[in-house]
């Protein structure tokens, strides 16, 4: 069985990043570098920051001791886990108009208080 990393989308991590109770693996994913335990826990530093900088070094194959795939494209591979940061802002999308009012409003005569 293999595991997707939550960093960068590689697909055949050899453990789950995170057990279930939530420890780390310490395994590192070869595609991108991120070693689960140590560059979060450790370090401090989330997912998402070291996906955007992965990205801007161009998304390197890291793993010197596992071959790369053929074909690999590291942004090929991660383009659909790009942090808020690098993403295309969505276009506002407009108020809905608030219906008019079909008759003028009547005003009403102040009440008397009863005597």
């Amino acid at each position: 069985m293999s595991y997707s990393c939550p960093v960068c989308a590689f697909p055949k991590l050899k453990e789950p990043p995170r057990s279930k109770s939530g420890g780390a693996s310490y395994e590192i994913c070869p595609s991108c570098g991120f070693q689960f335990g140590v560059d979060d826990d450790d370090r401090g530093i989330s997912a998402d920051q070291w996906l955007k900088d992965w990205l801007k070094r161009g998304a390197p194959w890291t793993s010197s001791g596992i071959k790369c795939p053929k074909n690999w494209d590291g942004k090929t591979q991660a383009a659909g886990l790009k942090p808020a940061s690098l993403q295309k802002k969505a276009p506002k999308t407009a108020k809905p108009k608030t219906p008019k009012a079909t008759a003028p409003v009547k005003k009403l005569a102040p009440r008397k208080p009863p005597a």
